[in-house]
């Protein structure tokens, strides 16, 4: 599976953006989809998760209520909302899949950078 994430960009805090992580190669219907960010100095961190049927949805303490994931397995496609962007949410996003859990990703894509301004 190839995944390509875009939808990064500058946004003022407060503000929204909504990213999206294409995959080809393979259907994702059988994969839990993820999206993971790295700060600068800092540790990747896992963001949200979703199950292969949709029905499990997991997120980071810190964007609960504030992000949504989403996802259309019929496009292949993963996609992120984010709300109420924070200058903290500044990173380089990474869209993942796992069919065994996020402590073992069998596939990453290259990142898509959220930069937020105070």
């Amino acid at each position: 599976v190839q995944l390509q994430a875009s939808g990064g960009g500058l946004v003022q805090a407060g503000g929204s953006l909504r990213l999206s992580c294409a995959a080809s190669g393979r259907t994702i219907n059988t994969y839990h989809m993820g999206w993971f960010r790295q700060a600068p100095g800092k540790e990747r961190e896992f963001v949200a998760g979703i199950s292969s049927n949709g029905r499990a949805i997991y997120y980071l303490d810190s964007v609960q209520g504030r992000f949504i994931i989403s996802r259309d397995n019929a496009g292949n496609t993963v996609y992120l909302q984010m709300n109420s962007l924070q200058p903290e949410d500044t990173a380089v996003y990474l869209c993942a899949a796992t069919q065994l859990g996020w402590s073992s990703v069998d596939y990453w894509g290259k990142g898509t950078l959220v930069t937020v301004s105070s």
